[in-house]
């Protein structure tokens, strides 16, 4: 006699990773090599930045195609996902002011302004603005659009203050990283909402990073250390490959210990 059929529902499985410790280092990471990376393709291999652009937006586009296949958090589709996008997010800023001349005081407000048109149409649209319940695919598209708003953003916001205010890549990125740190006592302190103590610390922590990453790249007379932009890169680049290794080893070791507990 056959086994009467079951309607189980799968649960909903979040796309995106949970805010840990080596989430905000791995992000830390992606992001100076997003800084680093795009000027060593434009400027190191003579790409240029349009052709630069448009050949890692293509990349991008295939990467997400990607990741919004897997339909759950997989380490590798999303990091890599993150690392293009955080290149993308740079060379945006960066055609708009070195091609079409746009002062670095609009791009940062231009940036702000749609980043949160981006979150308000999303929280009318969802009533969430939660990283926690990205559930479905409306969700996700919501979710990368305000990620590489904020590396544009942080992008612009990060060169202004290096460059246009002149205090430099040290200065901006111990100035940010201050800010952050005042963001984390709110939250622990005084219960700052998580989504906005989130989204600020995300937006944030691009120019932290891009700011360390041309303190170790850009050359001594331009008030660098001058490891290049190739050194630079490639370090970071295989920190981030050895962390997503490790978050990949966890989450299946996870994984196989929830199948363990359901099969008792």
């Amino acid at each position: 006699m056959l086994a009467p059929k079951t309607n189980r529902i799968e649960p909903a499985l979040n796309r995106v990773p949970d805010v840990t410790l080596d989430f905000w280092l791995i992000k830390l990471m992606a992001v100076t090599m997003g800084e680093t990376a795009a000027d060593y393709l434009a400027v190191n291999l003579g790409l240029g930045l349009t052709v630069t652009s448009l050949i890692m937006t293509g990349v991008l586009v295939v990467a997400l195609v990607l990741q919004f296949a897997q339909k759950r958090y997989v380490p590798w589709a999303y990091w890599l996902a993150v690392v293009l996008i955080s290149v993308v997010g740079t060379l945006v800023t960066d055609n708009l002011v070195d091609n079409f001349g746009v002062r670095l005081e609009t791009t940062t407000i231009a940036f702000s302004v749609v980043l949160a048109a981006t979150f308000a149409v999303w929280y009318a649209s969802e009533r969430t603005l939660s990283i926690h319940t990205i559930f479905t695919t409306r969700r996700e598209i919501f979710y990368w659009l305000a990620i590489l708003f904020t590396f544009s953003l942080g992008t612009a916001a990060g060169d202004l203050v290096a460059e246009r205010f002149d205090l430099g890549y040290l200065t901006t990125g111990l100035l940010f990283g201050g800010v952050i740190g005042l963001i984390a006592l709110a939250y622990y302190l005084i219960n700052l909402d998580g989504i906005l103590a989130f989204w600020l610390a995300y937006i944030l922590t691009r120019p932290l990073g891009a700011s360390f990453g041309d303190l170790l790249s850009q050359p001594v007379e331009y008030g660098g250390l001058g490891f290049g932009t190739t050194f630079t890169s490639l370090a970071f680049l295989g920190c981030i490959v050895a962390l997503v290794l490790y978050m990949t080893l966890r989450k299946n070791a996870d994984e196989l210990d929830e199948m363990l507990l359901d099969s008792d």
